[in-house]
């Protein structure tokens, strides 16, 4: 199944299913302007407001070439991006008059700060009582750490997913990306998509209260139930599963590394007949996951073992054959060669004005009647602004008068 190859800033409406939605992207940073991104990705036009100063701090994560971030350029592409000071009086003017025309708006402020500038839900609301206002804060709109300053880092840490990462004598510890910020903003485009399909039935938008701490604690799976029923909390247990065996990380002859993984009983056996040790298979403790898990020192160095004789073409041929799951560790380069990543269209070529041809991800799943496409990468600071405020009325004079008050 092809994807569509990206076509610029000026190309027509794409076919994606959202078509036709309009997206206010508010936030900074990760995990709110990445939900639009994805919003965009399938056809929603999403128009990207920055402070005229202020610019999203994304812009500057990260490496840039030629004084450009990288970064953004993935996230932010699909995006016109403008300028607005919401906290001037005339930029709150704007803003309204945008949202009455919009969707769904995305906004990552600490609460109250749209309330303080006169856009709070009641403002928003009265414009357009259609509209969908998705709020993502670090805790949530309410309780006593709403107004707290919070990032994913902070999430990571509360949600529990440090402390039971890493080896087991080591520190808790946290991923060297945004990993909270992306579940938050896969999370978010479920919630705005799940608020229009409630639009559907009572005409009316209303607000998304998602708070970064959730979703991870969500996808952690059933540390609360376990602990609750049983008193049970999850150790840290390195490249290990509490609940199967073997699943670690092993090293090869050639050095190189591979990844195990035996959730299945029947993967299990697969994989210890390969590696020369069916006796285990008929041991009563290996019937099950937890059973397997109680006992990984002595499959881990079966396995370990095996595959530390030979090179990673034969332990992955060799695995494969015997229909058991295995991956190579991958870092960049690995994952930009990879022919099944190619056949997928995992990683597409983007055309950009500012840095020439880019490669980054593709959009994130196939549609097979309304594919999502990129239609360009990250724009520029501002690159819009006039474009947008001539559509929604304004004459030259107006945004000129805009310009010098201060509130672009």
């Amino acid at each position: 199944m092809s994807r569509p190859a990206a076509a610029g800033p000026d190309a027509a409406p794409s076919p994606g299913p959202l078509d036709g939605l309009r997206v206010l992207d508010l936030a900074t940073l990760f995990a709110g302007p990445l939900a639009a991104t994805l919003l965009g990705d399938f056809g929603a036009e999403v128009i990207k407001v920055e402070h005229p100063h202020r610019p999203d701090p994304a812009r500057g994560h990260g490496p840039a070439k030629d004084g450009v971030g990288l970064w953004w350029k993935l996230l932010g592409r699909n995006k016109r991006t403008m300028t607005l000071d919401l906290s001037h009086p005339d930029g709150r003017e704007v803003l309204l008059r945008l949202a009455a025309g919009a969707d769904v708006v995305i906004e990552n402020f600490r609460p109250g700060t749209l309330e303080k500038w006169g856009l709070g839900w009641a403002e928003l609301s009265a414009v357009n009582p259609r509209l969908v206002l998705a709020r993502v804060t670090g805790f949530g709109q309410f309780g006593p750490y709403a107004r707290r300053a919070g990032f994913g880092t902070l999430a990571e840490a509360m949600s529990g997913f440090a402390a039971i990462t890493g080896e087991p004598d080591g520190p808790p510890t946290l991923p060297p990306f945004g990993l909270a910020d992306g579940i938050a903003a896969l999370t978010a485009s479920y919630a705005v998509m799940a608020a229009l399909r409630g639009r559907e039935a009572t005409g009316r938008g209303q607000v998304i209260d998602l708070a970064l701490i959730e979703p991870l604690l969500t996808v952690l799976g059933p540390h609360p139930l376990w602990y609750d029923q049983l008193g049970h909390v999850q150790p840290r247990t390195g490249n290990r599963s509490a609940n199967v065996a073997p699943r670690n990380t092993y090293r090869t002859a050639d050095g190189s590394w591979v990844a195990v993984s035996t959730s299945a009983e029947s993967v299990a056996e697969r994989v210890m007949r390969l590696v020369g040790r069916p006796e285990v298979i008929d041991e009563p403790w290996f019937a099950t996951g937890a059973g397997r898990a109680r006992h990984a020192d002595e499959l881990d160095a079966a396995v370990g073992d095996w595959i530390a004789r030979h090179d990673r073409a034969e332990v992955l041929a060799a695995f494969e054959l015997a229909e058991a799951a295995i991956a190579p560790v991958y870092d960049v380069r690995d994952v930009l060669a990879d022919p099944q990543y190619a056949a997928l269209g995992s990683i597409t070529e983007v055309p950009d004005d500012e840095l020439g041809p880019l490669r980054m991800q593709n959009v994130l799943f196939r549609l097979s009647e309304t594919p999502g496409a990129i239609r360009w990468a990250g724009r520029p600071h501002g690159a819009d602004t006039d474009e947008v405020l001539a559509a929604l009325g304004l004459d030259e004079g107006e945004i000129t008068g805009l310009r010098e008050a201060g509130a672009l």
